[in-house]
């Protein structure tokens, strides 16, 4: 089993970055969720990762640094908007893909010749990537297209039997993943929306457009039509729905209810609730704990309540939408 590790000291730090020198896997901490990292510019530990996810070699992976200026060694000069959107909003939840240096090893990029990067804020994923002395390439510390990781026991039960050492940073603060940008001829794409709102990508950049159609090759991580699911069914609800599948209306299901904000009418196996003040920042930073604990309650199916599709809530709602499908 893997060894949790706290990453608040520093001979945690020096262990797991001396595994990662070596070519090995260490999941660590972001502020979305937890990742699973390996030297980016080492094949063999970057096809560990892979294998440890059973992830497609089909679907990129993200690069993480702990330094603006390491940007330099994985890509090409980023162009204007890339460079106003570092500037706003790194270290934090924002990944750019850029074009790549011919040194970023393909496995990492799936042979496409752009790469997808971003710095950090949380203060571990830096210190690790710092002592490691090399960029990490990671994507969630989960199973393949299961549920993100946002805490160090969500990663052990998840890997804990698979993987060497875990560093424990505490529940991650934003909870859902990094917003994924790119950059075309003369426009700004979202590829994923995520911990960094549209609305305040668009203050700094102008209008962007949003990708809606899912990839034959994704472009980043997050793209493919089912995604961060749990393995209970899981169903959007409309207005109204909830009473017909609570446990007393005759379905014989047994229906645990994921609440935006409540009150909760119906009398269903588990409830819980995102964000009793309807604050979507709260209901995205719980939002992967919850549909872990509704997902290990053995219940037939879980319902979720649709959130505003404004600033952080979108983000929740694709999350949803992939999950439920």
């Amino acid at each position: 089993m893997a060894k949790i590790l706290d990453g608040n000291k520093r001979e945690a730090i020096s262990e797991a970055a001396s595994l990662t020198k070596r070519g090995g896997v260490v999941a660590f901490p972001t502020e979305t969720v937890y990742g699973l990292g390996a030297d980016a510019f080492n094949p063999p530990a970057v096809a560990k990762v892979f294998k440890l996810k059973n992830r497609p070699r089909f679907d990129p992976l993200i690069v993480h640094i702990s330094d603006p200026s390491q940007v330099e060694s994985l890509c090409l000069p980023p162009g204007k908007e890339a460079r106003a959107l570092m500037e706003h909003f790194w270290p934090g939840p924002l990944t750019l893909v850029l074009p790549k240096r011919p040194e970023v090893p393909d496995i990492v990029t799936s042979g496409l010749k752009s790469v997808a990067v971003r710095l950090p804020s949380h203060p571990v994923a830096r210190a690790l990537i710092q002592e490691a002395q090399c960029p990490i390439a990671a994507p969630s510390a989960n199973p393949f297209g299961y549920l993100s990781p946002t805490t160090a026991q969500h990663v052990e039960a998840q890997l804990g039997d698979r993987i060497d050492i875990i560093l424990d940073g505490g529940p991650c603060q934003v909870g859902v993943e990094s917003t994924i940008v790119a950059f075309g001829e003369g426009e700004v794409l979202v590829l994923r929306p995520g911990g960094i709102p549209v609305e305040e990508i668009e203050r700094v950049v102008g209008k962007v457009k949003i990708a809606t159609a899912a990839p034959k090759q994704p472009q980043s991580p997050g793209q493919l039509p089912r995604h961060y699911s749990p393995r209970t069914t899981l169903k959007i609800l409309t207005n109204g729905e909830t009473g017909y599948y609570s446990a007393e209306e005759g379905t014989g299901l047994k229906a645990g209810l994921l609440a935006f904000r409540g009150p909760v009418e119906g009398n269903f196996a588990m409830v819980r609730v995102l964000s009793p003040s309807g604050d979507l920042e709260e209901a995205a930073a719980n939002l992967f704990t919850a549909l872990h604990q509704l997902d290990s309650a053995g219940l037939d199916i879980i319902l979720a309540e649709a959130v505003p599709e404004q600033g952080i809530g979108r983000a929740i709602m694709d999350r949803l939408r992939r999950a439920s499908k």
